[in-house]
């Protein structure tokens, strides 16, 4: 007798069989997936800017992604060196320390700004009623930076400072890790540091913006801080932004598909897309390890000077 439970059970078979081979070999083997992510903002606001993208990654995959928000930009390198993090999201600086110290990870794509351009720049922000106008002003003053590991908060800073004749450590009377990039702007906007390094990508998308609309900065009398409050003494050369990267050992086909819901991404669910940038980005970019090579070279140059001092 054909019952509701034998049909049920006959069509899911006939489901399954139907499926590429290489699908069901993967699926058998990654039941689940995980999505590791560098911690540039707060946790909570983290877990809200990335929770729409795991879902739509569970729906396209086929198999429950779930969202990992890493305590420093070293857990997301760490996690992939590990296997545990199979798509990582990285800071460019990040990424190419990963590369260096060996973790086997294939960038795939980046996010599209609003001007069109596939990357951004590390500034170094005092406050607007402070009595500092350029980088000189600075010497002997705090800076507050954001992770060893951060691009646009560390490494670029070192960097580009260093070839203008600045050494960061030399300098500055006292750097310190905010861990974060929300962190160090509050520092500064806190006092406990007199300049900030943060990113940049365009006029109306800075981190200092994205903060604000979020009502996270206030001046003393409690009323609302906007860019105009801030003035940048630094900005870096271009930067490639940081890429979402697989791990190289995951099935061909797996990584095909991961591959194709980011790119489908933008239109397939633009809600989920527009969420991680507060809608100012346009699209993804398809990357390669080619696109990070300036970035590798960075984190050499920036090693060596290390070692010398």
């Amino acid at each position: 007798m054909l019952t509701r439970r034998t049909l049920a059970l006959a069509l899911a078979a006939s489901w399954c069989f139907a499926l590429p081979a290489g699908a069901q070999e993967w699926k058998a083997k990654y039941p689940e997936l995980s999505l590791g992510v560098i911690p540039a903002e707060n946790a909570s606001g983290t877990t809200d800017r990335y929770a729409p993208l795991t879902a739509y990654l569970s729906k396209q995959l086929g198999v429950p992604v779930k969202l990992r928000v890493a305590n420093d930009y070293a857990a997301v390198i760490e996690g992939q060196r590990a296997g545990n993090i199979h798509i990582g999201f990285y800071g460019p600086a990040a990424f190419a320390r990963a590369v260096m110290t060996g973790v086997k990870a294939e960038p795939i794509v980046n996010q599209t700004h609003g001007n069109g351009a596939s990357g951004y720049y590390s500034v170094i922000y005092v406050r607007a009623d402070s009595p500092y106008k350029t980088i000189d002003d600075l010497k002997g003053k705090n800076l507050a930076l954001v992770d060893p590991n951060s691009a646009s908060g560390n490494q670029a800073p070192r960097y580009f400072l260093n070839k203008a004749g600045y050494d960061v450590d030399k300098f500055f009377g006292r750097t310190v890790y905010a861990g974060s990039h929300e962190n160090a702007v509050l520092a500064l906007v806190q006092g406990t540091a007199d300049a900030a390094a943060n990113l940049y990508n365009t006029d109306t998308d800075t981190q200092v913006t994205r903060m604000a609309a979020k009502g996270m900065l206030r001046k003393p009398d409690g009323s609302a801080m906007t860019q105009a409050d801030f003035r940048v003494v630094f900005k870096s050369d271009f930067l490639p932004e940081g890429p979402f990267a697989i791990l190289a050992g995951l099935p061909d086909d797996l990584k095909a598909r991961i591959r194709q819901a980011f790119l489908d991404l933008p239109k397939a669910d633009t809600a989920a897309f527009n969420t991680l940038s507060d809608g100012k980005d346009i699209g993804l970019n398809p990357v390669t390890l080619k696109d990070f090579e300036p970035m590798i070279e960075m984190l050499r140059f920036n090693d060596a000077q290390r070692r010398k001092s």
